[in-house]
């Protein structure tokens, strides 16, 4: 497993680079096919003490993006806050199924994120890798992820898909189509 770690606002020590790394390597004994662990530490400047160190945990395996946050006054706090998080979602991910006989099989996504000046407007660009996956898997990595919406390419229309959570509890599915 690559651990990268990256901080903002405050200096990655040895020390603190050592501790990261150990109680990061201890999440390969739950889920032991993690290729990349990416750890964003950062610091800032607020008024409640309580939201002032930030812990971002970004696990890639199998093709599945697991992520957890966690905010606090302490950064070791946060971090083990963050890996108790990541842990529930690592259980929460091998609960479900995701391998069945009418499954197809593709490459682990890559994300790239760059800073985007091109227009006023667009303040921040995502490129990323995406795998045929079916409208279950999208929802389940939309759950795992934390967000309302997930792009992906739909296996069984072959073509992007937008799956996302509706107000009253449900999901919704938009197909785009060219006119």
């Amino acid at each position: 497993m690559d651990i990268i770690i990256s901080g903002r606002n405050l200096q990655i020590t040895d020390q603190l680079r050592e501790l990261v790394e150990t109680k990061v390597s201890k999440l390969s004994r739950y889920l032991p096919n993690i290729s990349e662990a990416r750890v964003d530490l950062a610091s800032r400047s607020t008024k409640s003490a309580e939201d002032r160190q930030v812990v971002q945990l970004t696990l890639r395996a199998n093709g599945a993006l697991l992520r957890a946050e966690d905010k606090s006054s302490d950064l070791r706090s946060s971090l083990d806050a963050v890996l108790d998080k990541m842990s529930r979602q690592i259980e929460r991910y091998k609960g479900k199924h995701w391998r069945s006989q009418n499954r197809v099989e593709a490459p682990e996504p890559v994300f790239t994120e760059s800073q985007g000046d091109a227009r006023e407007q667009v303040v921040r660009i995502k490129r990323f890798e995406t795998m045929p996956m079916y409208v279950d898997e999208a929802i389940d990595q939309m759950e795992l992820l934390g967000h309302d919406f997930y792009l992906f390419y739909n296996a069984e229309t072959d073509n992007y898909a937008v799956t996302y959570r509706r107000h009253d509890g449900g999901y919704g599915l938009l197909l785009p189509e060219l006119s």
